[in-house]
């Protein structure tokens, strides 16, 4: 029988003053037994940028890099310490796309788990509409493999990559009208 591991096992030594014995306080947190510094186990925040053209078409990348390398993503990313999250996603769609946003409107956040370098991070994706100035083009950068323009009518979720975007990609078509007359 499979029996599911603390998020914070890998951790052993307290991060604070680095003894044994950082042992489980919760569900979310485990504790020093030495110091008393209790380290919880919170989502990190990230952002995800729905661009809509003016003929109704967003703008989609194709990963460059693991997890999900190659198949497709929206522009976002991990907000910054000290950093909003239009903010965070006004970086990264400008390091990923050259884009420069102009104005951000909140959409709706969904959880999502992301493995990087071997630690299941769990996040909290907040999607944002965002406009971009206009007459730029996009030119993927970053971690982007390359960028397009695809009809919400055509976007099939299957092919994005990550849980929670497939899953945003489902709200927003489902929601298609009600997020057009938002722009």
């Amino acid at each position: 029988m499979h029996t599911m591991s603390h998020p914070l096992d890998i951790f052993r030594h307290c991060p604070v003053c680095g003894k044994e014995g950082f042992a489980i306080n919760n569900v979310k947190s485990k504790r020093c037994e030495g110091c008393g510094f209790v380290l919880y186990f919170n989502a990190i925040s990230a952002t995800v940028a729905v661009i809509m053209n003016e003929k109704d078409e967003i703008l989609v990348a194709r990963r460059a890099k693991e997890p999900a390398k190659g198949t497709l993503d929206l522009p976002g990313g991990f907000a910054d310490s000290m950093e909003t999250a239009e903010e965070a996603v006004a970086r990264e769609v400008l390091e990923e796309s050259g884009l420069r946003v102009t104005e951000t409107k909140y959409l709706f956040s969904l959880p999502n788990k992301y493995l990087y370098s071997g630690f299941e991070e769990h996040t909290l994706d907040m999607f944002f509409l965002c406009r971009v100035e206009p007459g730029d083009c996009p030119v993927a950068n970053d971690d982007v493999e390359e960028l397009a323009w695809m009809s919400l009518d055509d976007i099939r979720p299957e092919l994005f990559g990550l849980q929670s975007i497939r899953r945003g990609i489902e709200l927003l078509k489902e929601k298609k009208n009600e997020i057009k007359n938002k722009i």
